[in-house]
Parts: structure tokens; sequence; C-alpha cells
């Protein structure tokens, strides 16, 4: 790999930019996608690359070419220390995403609950300044409680974030648009919010529910 090929790549990784290197297997030819124009097969592999999360060997006008994705890591941002939250946590790691519990009441934001896991105790819109959700990101809330859930939402919904996800009923879900649309947000930024959070599976206790939550956010991931 050259060095300037490198330092861009170093670059797009600091940034959390995803980004494609293309290997022309013939002769070690190196392109950094999307900073470098591509023909269509091309760009298409890099993006499917990107989507799938996977290398892939392609051909393209008879030449094999190499395709390697740089993706951001994955993450869940889960704002509330709360018993869902301790079965959402260990499953969300097992799929391979970074996790970060925002709550400011550290009575419950404990390393004793969450054994493992990196906890933030600012306050919920602060804390989602400074994690800067982007386009790898899941961010569900999960306290009932709109002076935690709604700062943290307000922020959300004004990122890239791929997922967003608000725990209640669709009586409480309601009420949270209404102040969310006091807050500026319009029926389109408020429709990324999945409420009531999770796929419709009968979830009752925590394990359930997460199940559910975290369901949902693979699907989304997906595409389905």
């Amino acid at each position: 790999m050259k060095l300037a090929l490198l330092a861009s790549l170093r670059k797009a990784r600091a940034a959390g930019r995803p980004v494609v290197v293309l290997t022309r297997l013939s002769d070690g030819h190196q392109c950094l996608w999307p900073d470098e124009a591509l023909p269509g097969t091309l760009a298409e592999a890099a993006q499917a690359a990107l989507d799938s999360d996977r290398t892939a060997n392609i051909e393209s006008e008879g030449e094999a070419w190499f395709v390697q994705p740089h993706n951001p890591p994955l993450r869940l941002v889960i704002v509330g220390a709360v018993h869902v939250a301790q079965a959402l946590a260990p499953m969300a790691a097992g799929m391979g995403f970074a996790v970060t519990i925002v709550d400011p009441r550290r009575a419950f934001a404990t390393e004793e609950r969450f054994t493992g896991v990196a906890l933030n105790h600012d306050w919920p819109d602060e804390a989602m300044v400074a994690l800067a959700p982007d386009t790898r990101t899941a961010i569900v809330t999960l306290t009932h409680d709109p002076k935690l859930d709604d700062p943290a939402l307000d922020v959300a919904l004004k990122s890239p974030a791929f997922y967003v996800g608000a725990l209640g009923s669709r009586r409480t879900h309601a009420k949270r648009v209404d102040r969310l649309k006091e807050l500026g947000h319009g029926d389109a930024a408020i429709a990324r919010i999945a409420a009531p959070v999770g796929l419709d599976i009968g979830a009752v206790t925590a394990p359930e529910i997460a199940l559910s939550i975290m369901a949902q956010v693979v699907a989304r991931r997906r595409g389905k």
C-alpha cells in the first residue's frame, strides 16, 4: 500500500468515515473509495462491501479485484441503566457492538451492574454530543423519564444514527412526539423513532424486550 493511500485510510478511520480499499490483483494497483471516482460496477461492489461488512472478490471489465471495506465500529448507545439495559448490553456486545450506557444516576449506572461496559454519567444530551453518533450507531432510550430520554432523542434525531428507538407505550410515545415537536423536530425526523421499541414478539420480561430490540436493530442495519 502506497504511503499516500495509507495516510488517507488512516485519516478516514480516525474520522469514523466508511471507506473501501480496492486492489487490482493483476498488478496490485489500489484505490480508495469514495475518495476516488470509480466505474459503476466497482462503486457498486464497494458499497455492497460496506453494507455487508465483508470482503469480496469481483471481476470488472475483465480485471479481478479484491474489495476490502473499512467501516467504523458498530456502536449501541443505551440511555438508561435499567433492567432491560442489563440484558441488552451483553447481547449487543456479542453481536459486535461497542456498548455505552448513558445515565447520570450513578446509583444505577455502576460497574457492578454493567461489568465491562462503558459508562457515561453525563446528562444525556451532553453525552450524546460527545459520543457523536454516526451511520454505524444505534441509540435506544429506556428510562421512561422525559428529563433523560427527550434530551438524548433531541440530539439523536439530528445525527445520522441508523437506528433510534424509545421504550414506552403508544400513549407515552404520543406525548413524547408532542414534546419533540415543541423542540422543532418535524414529522420526518420523528418517524425515525422506533416506538414502541423492538419487534412485536409478545415480549414481557426484560430479556425478551432486549431480544426484541436487538432483533429490530439488526433488521434495520440489514435493510429489512
